[in-house]
């Protein structure tokens, strides 16, 4: 067995006075994280850097050492009463500490699924009228910037490319101008007041389709939005493909970091242009993605990642410029690429857990991302276990004999009754193929309809007769080989001008993707001894768990059987987990910490994950879902 983290039994607690909150860390983790993980609002402007001093708290029980932040804040008499910065202060055994009433109350939103979060975001404007120099006040440019920040509790640095540009733009604006924090970072300095014109980008880097967002950072409201297919897909359809790329070609790595970061730039004028907002405007950027996305983006070698042990470069949350990335931006620009839990469960789990706060909460929760790359997190507030299984790449319409992806044309919806069959088809225009959530569908629909049996094998012909209607019973045919399929389209009904079926053999690879998905989630269920009744909800992630029918997901095994009110599609969980990242530094603080929270467990080579494999690869029986064939 591996695990990335350290076992429950190893948490220590935390409890937070007079709120009457108690939550389980690992040790090392700050009150103040502490807090944000269980949505307890501690006073913070700088961020958790340590330079504000508002986030004070007093240790009543604990052993925690005071930190040379603590020293320049409190008084040696207040440090002998237990009052330490919670930014500052890391828990290495049982806590109790009394947290100070905020003086004001925090703006929150409802953002993910019916979370609560904090608006704090990263990015902070504070209008500046400086006193110019004189024989007097000899002071530099920046130490003037500087010393007028400190009383607002930031202690900033400057890169090369903006301490150039000072000179003109505190002398042009009469030295009353914006600065531009990003968490210790001045990343601008804006003449006059600026301050109600603030926006950061999240994007959700997804190995097919990338989606970007522009938000009002005063507001939290949503700009923009806007998807564009990666334009990597022509080197690969997925993981595996691109970091074969990257060892096959000198350039690989080279110009599939150039493809995406041209399809991210070219994401990044569309934002704009339909915000009205200007490049220089955009201040910060979070991003999440799998680890070999995220890896492909920095310019990162990935191929460490496809060969055992499975190892990413870096795990923790990366930090860097807009200018050293490549993006078209403020060149100041701070880029926050989130964590992984592994090298294939990334930062897009991370943005997940997030979005879904199921890591944080009581109850415990199930999260799939349906990809070519399954993705399972199962837990709660007690314990959280994520793994990811080889799913390949049925779910996309891949391998598919009239499979292709869910477009114009595509079959996304099957119905069949005893009166026929009804198509749902992307963009109403005559069919040319089945997408992922079709194949879910009419597989399904078969089952129901009993022209399938447990096995996936169709019945015969003459046998489905006796089960439905002529008009259904005749779209079993069977090719000069035996090999039975079932008509989608005829020719006079597709787009084509020949027919869709599902062949036997598409509904194997369909069988083989969801028996991977299905024996992880086995697998992780186990490890946490939990049975599908005990399940609060099971959340369907990622853009094609966004178009999944839920009971056709339970009908063919793909989740466990719960009551399908149970199975909610989240959709773009990773996208609205960046989105959240970027809008409130705490929340990014959570995110930093989930890697220490999850355990992570490797299925390759474990032998309960072959036998849960093989245990599911069939349908399940009707009836042990409550469920009835409605022939």
């Amino acid at each position: 067995m591996t695990t990335t983290a350290p076992s429950s039994t190893t948490k220590i607690s935390i409890e937070f006075r007079p709120h009457d909150k108690v939550t389980r860390v690992p040790p090392g983790m700050t009150i103040f994280n502490a807090a944000n993980w269980i949505g307890l609002p501690i006073d913070s402007t700088c961020g958790a850097k340590g330079t504000c001093g508002k986030c004070k708290v007093r240790i009543l029980h604990g052993n925690n050492g005071a930190t040379a932040a603590d020293r320049r804040i409190f008084t040696d008499e207040e440090l002998a009463d237990g009052w330490r910065l919670s930014c500052r202060s890391e828990a290495n055994s049982d806590v109790v500490c009394h947290v100070p009433r905020l003086m004001g109350n925090p703006k929150a939103a409802l953002m993910g699924f019916d979370r609560h979060v904090i608006l704090n975001p990263n990015v902070n404007k504070v209008p500046l009228s400086l006193a110019s120099p004189s024989l007097e006040d000899q002071r530099s440019d920046f130490s003037r910037i500087r010393d007028a920040l400190k009383p607002e509790g930031y202690a900033v640095e400057a890169s090369l490319n903006l301490l150039r540009q000072l000179p003109g733009v505190l002398r042009r604006n009469d030295w009353h101008v914006t600065a531009v924090v990003v968490g210790h970072e001045l990343v601008s300095v804006e003449g006059g007041d600026t301050t109600d014109r603030l926006f950061g980008l999240a994007f959700d880097i997804g190995t097919t389709t990338v989606v970007g967002m522009l938000i009002d950072l005063n507001s939290g409201a949503p700009v923009a939005v806007r998807s564009a297919l990666n334009g990597q897909a022509v080197q690969g359809a997925d993981v595996i493909s691109r970091i074969s790329y990257t060892m096959l070609h000198e350039d690989g790595l080279s110009e599939l970091n150039q493809v995406i970061l041209r399809t991210l730039n070219g994401l990044i004028v569309q934002l704009l242009d339909e915000g009205g907002v200007a490049p220089h405007e955009v201040y910060e950027v979070v991003t999440a993605g799998n680890a070999t996305m995220q890896h492909l983006f920095l310019g990162v070698d990935p191929e460490p990642i496809g060969l055992e042990p499975f190892i990413p470069a870096v795990e923790d949350l990366v930090q860097a410029s807009a200018q050293e990335v490549g993006l078209e931006i403020l060149p100041q620009a701070q880029i926050h690429c989130l964590p992984y839990l592994g090298a294939y469960v990334g930062a897009d789990l991370i943005a997940g857990l997030l979005a879904t706060g199921l890591a944080q909460n009581e109850g415990v929760r199930l999260l799939v991302d349906v990809g070519t790359n399954g993705e399972i997190i199962l837990g709660s507030a007690s314990r959280t276990v994520a793994t990811a299984a080889p799913a390949g790449p049925a779910f996309e319409g891949a391998q598919i004999l009239d499979g292709m992806r869910a477009s114009t044309g595509a079959i996304e919806a099957v119905t069949i009754n005893p009166e026929g069959l009804e198509l749902q088809v992307i963009g109403d225009v005559p069919p040319i193929g089945l997408c992922g959530s079709g194949l879910l569908d009419v597989v399904a629909q078969l089952r129901l309809s009993g022209l399938m049996l447990p096995s996936g094998r169709f019945v015969k012909a003459e046998e489905a007769t006796e089960l439905v209607s002529p008009e259904l019973a005749r779209r079993i045919i069977t090719d000069e080989e035996g090999r039975r399929s079932f008509v989608l389209a005829w020719p006079e009904e597709s787009g084509s001008g020949k027919s869709i079926v599902l062949t036997q053999r598409d509904v194997r690879e369909l069988q083989f993707a969801k028996g991977s998905i299905a024996g992880g989630i086995d697998v992780v269920m186990q490890e946490l001894d939990v049975d599908s009744d005990e399940l609060v909800e099971i959340f369907l992630a990622g853009s094609f768990g966004s178009y999944i029918n839920p009971q056709s997901a339970r009908i063919i095994g793909l989740v466990p059987p719960v009551p399908v009110e149970k199975i909610k599609a989240v959709g773009n969980a990773a996208g609205e987990g960046a989105k959240i990242a970027l809008l409130s530094f705490r929340e990014r603080q959570v995110a930093r910490s989930l890697p220490q929270i999850v355990e992570y467990h490797e299925l390759s080579g474990r032998g309960d994950f072959n036998d849960s494999f093989l245990a599911v690869l069939q349908f399940p029986e009707l009836d042990t879902l409550g469920i009835e064939k409605w022939a």
